[in-house]
Parts: C-alpha cells; structure tokens; sequence
C-alpha cells in the first residue's frame, strides 16, 4: 500500500502539458531504468524523451495529490504502453515478504490408566496457513528531485537587473581609503548611506540599458556584481559620515559611483527547478546575453523581454527560433532580400519565411518585466533577436 501511495505522489506538482507535438520516444531508449543515487528528474526524463520537460505525458499523473517527486535510488522504471498504443512509465511493485505463522500438527493423547487401556486419538483443528502481506521497509535514500540548483550553478552569472526608480534609490561608493578612482582587494570603500555593520554586500556596476524590440520600452539597466564586502563601520548620513566597507572580494575595478545591495537581495534563487514547458502562447524575444556578445552557446545566460507579469515561471523551458533570410521574387527570379534594392522587387514580392528552432533555454531567475535564462541546447549560436516560444 506505502509503494502504491508513492507511485501516486510522483511529478504531480508538475502541471499536464497541452502540446502540438507528438510524444517521442529516443531510439535506444530502455525497457527499463533502474533509479541511482544522484539521478534528476531531468536525466530521467532524458534518457526516454528528447524533450525532457513532456516528462507529465508520459508518466500519467493523479492531479488529486499535490506531493511531487517520490521516486527514489533503487526504484526500478518500466516503460509500458497502455490500450491506446500510448507509452507510459510505471514503478515496479515491490516484493511482498509473506511471513506463515507455526504450523500445528495433530497431537496423540493417551487416556488412562482403565483397563482395558484403550487409546483415543484427539485431532484438533485442521492445521493452517495465515498470510499476512508486509511490504518490507527499509531506510530509503531521500526522493530524487526536478532539477537541483547545484546543476547549473557554475554556469550562473550573478547580474541583476534595476530600473531606474530602484537605482535612484540605492546607496553607491563615493570613494576608498587610497584615494583611487578605483579598487580591488583589500580596499576600504565609503558609502553615502548608514549600513548595518558586519552586514556583507554585493557591489554592482551599471550597465546597458535594455530595450524591448517590440515596444521600445526601458525594461531596466543590467548591472554585473563586480564584488563584495563588509560593513566596518555603519555610518552617519545626518552629519555627512559616510559607512565604511571592507573589500574582501573583487571580481572587476570597484569605481565610484558602484551600486551597493546587501548580499542575498535579488541573488537567492530555488534549491530545485520543476521544468515545465512554456505556455503554448508564449512569445518573446532574447534582448541581451550576460557575456554581452552577439552570439552565444550551450550553457550561457540571456536576458528576454518576458518577465512575472507576463506569467513566466522559474523552470520554464522555450525553444530558441529563428526566421529565415527574407526571400523576395526579382525579375531575376527568387533572391535574398539583403542582396537586392527595393527598386528590384517585383510588387508585393516578400516571402513569409518560417521559423526554426535552433535550440532551448529554461528560466532561472524572474523580474517584473524580464527574466534570465540558461541555454540548454543549441544546434547553432543563438543570436540577439531570436525569439523565444513555447517549445
């Protein structure tokens, strides 16, 4: 009864994906799968899906029970299919250990001592078996999860995002105990506000500005953490004391002007990603990579133009596409719209080119108006204005 209660806690905060495409399996994907210690989610669903985050389609779920993720090292996977041709995965049972209860023989009893001695046999009940199923326990390891942070935690960069209301609104350096322009390692730093002493800090710098493609709108300024440090002294801002910070570490040249956040404010992100594909309307666009080049690979961060009001969560994963060159019809025949001028097209010449996906990303951190994504998967380099779909 315990396993069959596990089975039905299994991926059920994971919500039942409506999606074009057909379920498919890979190639040599196996009859079976037995869980190890360390295993995700995600490399699970990878070793059957090419698209891992359909993992819902092919394990059926009860939508009734909302506790996720109970499958453990040691559980064996089956992949099944049921009446409709459909494949499925199921848990194997476990092994029911049936403890028989003593069996109780006849005994002989001798009535005596009357002459004639006469000898009766007293049979008692016929002997039985009781069966008592007992699933047997054992201290199992803790359940697998989703997508631990620990995964893609080296290939996280720390930028953050402000408008330009939350920069006007945070304190910044206005010097060092040295008198440069600039700091590294083991500099004091002053600061034009009261700080919490012992408190640790990051230290950003600002950046570009992004701007939607579409609207034009400021979606807010990127600024990279160029390092940390400690409050040694708190300040006096209303007799113009500034607080003092130690640096004890720096990634980049702190200048004055360098924004001050207390540590953890904007940086904690899940212990786990339940990945989940994106709403089939969502649409939107890569706007900035936080390497800032204009083409980027595996395993890189992006910034797109779709943030918490536009409903994107943490885990969501969208497929990267690409339009095709433009196309038009020349009295020379079909050419490439970069390689003709206007006076050479003929009439409403322009092709509607279609899109193609060149790879996928999965949301790791969200704000109002934009999120950062990782690149999961790339056929070739992604590019500034690609857009981002449901997968």
């Amino acid at each position: 009864m315990l396993k069959k209660m596990l089975l039905s806690l299994v991926f059920c905060t994971l919500p039942l994906i409506s999606v074009a495409d057909e379920l498919l399996l890979n190639e040599d994907a196996p009859k079976t799968y037995i869980v190890e210690k360390g295993d995700t989610l995600w490399d699970i669903s990878t070793v059957f899906l090419d698209q891992p985050w359909l993992w819902p389609k092919l394990w059926r779920l009860n939508p009734e029970i909302s506790n996720p993720h109970l499958i453990y090292p040691g559980d064996v996977l089956t992949l099944v299919y049921d009446e409709q041709g459909e494949p499925m995965l199921v848990v194997e049972e476990p092994a029911i250990e049936v403890i028989p209860e003593p069996v109780v023989e006849a005994e002989e009893i001798i009535v005596a001592p009357l002459p004639p001695v006469k000898k009766t046999i007293v049979v008692k009940e016929k002997p039985t078996y009781k069966w008592s199923p007992k699933v047997r326990e054992s201290n199992k390891a803790k359940p697998i999860n989703v997508l631990p942070l620990e995964v893609i935690a080296p290939y996280i960069r720390y930028e953050n995002i402000f408008t330009e209301e939350q920069l006007a609104a945070l304190p910044y350096v206005i010097g060092s105990d040295e008198g440069y322009k600039s700091s590294t390692d083991g500099f004091n730093i002053y600061v034009n506000d009261d700080l919490v002493i012992a408190k640790t800090y990051g230290i950003y710098q600002k950046g570009e500005e992004l701007i939607d493609p579409e609207t034009e709108e400021s979606l807010g300024y990127l600024a990279t953490l160029v390092g940390t440090a400690q409050s040694i002294r708190v300040g006096d801002m209303a007799n113009k004391k500034p607080a003092t910070l130690l640096v004890n570490s720096a990634n980049r040249e702190i200048r004055a002007g360098s924004y001050i956040v207390p540590i953890n404010e904007g940086q904690l992100l899940p212990a786990n990603f339940t990945m989940r594909a994106a709403d089939e309307s969502f649409r939107g666009s890569i706007i900035q990579s936080a390497t800032d080049l204009r083409e980027f690979g595996k395993l890189e961060v992006v910034m797109i133009n779709r943030g918490i009001e536009h409903n994107v969560r943490a885990g969501d994963v969208m497929a990267i596409q690409r339009k095709s060159k433009s196309v038009v019809e020349t009295k020379n025949g079909p050419q490439y719209e970069s390689e003709v001028s206007r006076w050479e097209q003929i009439g409403d010449a322009e092709y509607d080119m279609p899109e193609e996906k060149i790879g996928r990303v999965m949301v790791f951190k969200l704000y109002e108006k934009t999120s950062m994504a990782l690149i999961l998967t790339t056929s070739k380099p992604a590019r500034l204005a690609d857009a981002v779909t449901a997968p």
